[in-house]
């Protein structure tokens, strides 16, 4: 039957799974709050995606740990260059997002 080390292995394989489902699941909640701030900026979110760029444990203002992500991405405003903004999310919520200046087209 199975030892302890193969239900160790299926354990951690499974972790792992559970981890990068939930991590597809934040990155959608990012890339629709660039989007969005995009939109309402009239800034055209370039390639459609984020990127994550860092990724920490922090606690909410509850006490509770959450994994912190910082996402990357970039827009234009003018079609002419591009400028990198970043999402922060703390758990399944957006704590801070960031547009740099930028020029007005």
């Amino acid at each position: 039957m199975f030892e302890l080390k193969d239900l160790f292995w299926l354990a951690l394989t499974g972790a792992i799974c559970l981890f990068w489902w939930r991590g597809q699941k934040v990155r959608e909640i990012a890339l629709k709050q660039a989007r969005k701030s995009c939109n309402e900026m009239e800034l055209q979110l370039l390639d459609e995606s984020v990127a994550l760029r860092a990724i920490w444990l922090k606690r909410d203002e509850d006490g509770q740990l959450h994994i912190w992500r910082r996402y990357n991405f970039e827009f234009t405003s003018t079609g002419d260059e591009r400028y990198a903004g970043q999402v922060v999310m703390l758990g399944y919520r957006v704590t801070g997002i960031d547009l740099p200046p930028h020029r007005i087209g």
